[in-house]
């Protein structure tokens, strides 16, 4: 399909609605993407039409979920460039990816006195799981930091990693910064000292896209709900060989091969880690928001977004005390900001009666306030839906806010 973005919109429902009497500019899709028509008839019909309860029924709906679960599943698998289907896990979110394997690759291979690196640029969710497990464990927790323009410090990693590190944690693409770090550098100098790698993709399989064979990390977690899919849903990639040896993260149905008061066996990749009744509804439309993206030129998708983030940095740069954080060369789009003499909650709150919605705040990501000396920050994310006029009237819209708030 061409890439004729005025199209696209029309396929997402919601970005036809008014705000405060305005047309809705929706620049907040790095905290949730809306979602594609395709994507809400899918979770419509199963609603609707095709409710039960997968792998545990022999009749007709059952079959038939259980069928669509599993090409889903398949589907995610062709997505990120995996050998196996037994390495796609479905989880709660990158949230429950991360977590999961904090708990079970951390309580099987890490113990007292080793150490876990993870980097100053990342989202909590990959940080946190991992203190927890080093308080656990006594193990330490090592950062790997960033510049001020923010630009992760790879060529230091070869001093964090030594004999008793167990794993390296990293994210594809900053949610605050829009910063890619070289994934390639980092897998390799962990991987030259035996180290496993766990990549958070939540913003970088948006964003460029991954191949995870081509990649060769161990580890790789995303969100459906960034991806044009439902909340609720996301994956873990997990190479098997490691998923092997990793006991499960949760006890309950589905993921039992066997059960005896004189114990338990667990079964085959992947359901060993999907314990419980299975978010069917929101992997299947998942993996119908994987179909809808597949339908572009990944290509074209990029040139797109690059062209909003080059608009929008343009624009914004040009008011006066305006500065944007993280500037590196190969940034994805997001555009985060202050401006001297601004909090950026008044900014996020004139921009929103302007129809403008817009991230403010910390972001989950407290460590990069910090390396600023800051409190908060306005973050536009930018997605394959919008257009240069949104990015126009986002800058318009700050140049407003600042004439009044200053």
């Amino acid at each position: 399909m061409a890439f004729d973005v005025e199209k696209i919109r029309a396929d997402f429902p919601v970005l036809s609605c008014e705000v405060y009497g305005r047309p809705l500019a929706y620049l907040d899709s790095g905290a949730t993407a809306q979602k594609p028509r395709a994507v809400i008839d899918k979770v419509d019909w199963l609603h609707r039409r095709m409710n039960a309860n997968v792998h545990r029924g022999l009749h007709y709906m059952s079959e038939t979920c259980t069928d669509e679960y599993e090409a889903a599943r398949e589907a995610v698998r062709r997505f990120i460039g995996a050998g196996s289907t037994r390495e796609i896990v479905f989880t709660s979110g990158a949230t429950g990816s991360i977590n999961l394997v904090a708990y079970s690759f951390g309580g099987r291979f890490v113990r007292e006195g080793d150490n876990v690196i993870t980097t100053e640029m990342e989202h909590h969710s990959n940080i946190v799981p991992w203190q927890m497990l080093c308080e656990r464990k006594r193990a330490e927790l090592r950062v790997l930091p960033f510049d001020d323009a923010g630009a992760l410090e790879t060529g230091r990693l070869d001093e964090l990693i030594d004999s008793r590190t167990r794993i390296v944690c990293v994210t594809q693409a900053s949610n605050v910064l829009g910063t890619r770090p070289d994934l390639r550098a980092v897998v390799d100098a962990a991987h030259r000292k035996g180290v496993p790698v766990l990549v958070d993709g939540c913003q970088g399989i948006v964003h460029g896209g991954v191949d995870v064979t081509a990649l060769d990390c161990d580890f790789y977690a995303f969100s459906g709900h960034k991806l044009y899919g439902p909340t609720g849903i996301g994956v873990l990639y997990g190479k098997e060989r490691w998923l092997e040896r990793m006991p499960p993260f949760m006890g309950g149905g589905d993921m039992v091969a066997t059960v005896s008061f004189a114990g338990t066996t667990y079964a085959e990749l992947p359901l060993k880690f999907e314990a419980g009744t299975a978010n069917f509804v929101g992997a299947i439309a998942l993996g119908r928001a994987v179909e809808f993206l597949q339908e572009f030129d990944p290509a074209e998708i990029e040139a797109h977004e690059t062209a909003l983030l080059r608009r929008a940095t343009e624009r914004l740069s040009a008011i006066d005390g305006l500065r944007i954080y993280g500037t590196t060369e190969d940034k994805c789009a997001i555009v985060s900001f202050n401006v001297e003499g601004v909090h950026p909650y008044d900014m996020g709150m004139i921009l929103d009666k302007l129809g403008i919605a817009v991230r403010t705040g910390q972001h989950c990501a407290e460590p990069v306030m910090d390396h600023y000396a800051t409190t908060g920050m306005c973050r536009a994310s930018f997605a394959l839906y919008n257009t240069l006029g949104e990015a126009d009237a986002l800058a318009d819209g700050v140049a407003r806010a600042v004439r009044m708030l200053r």
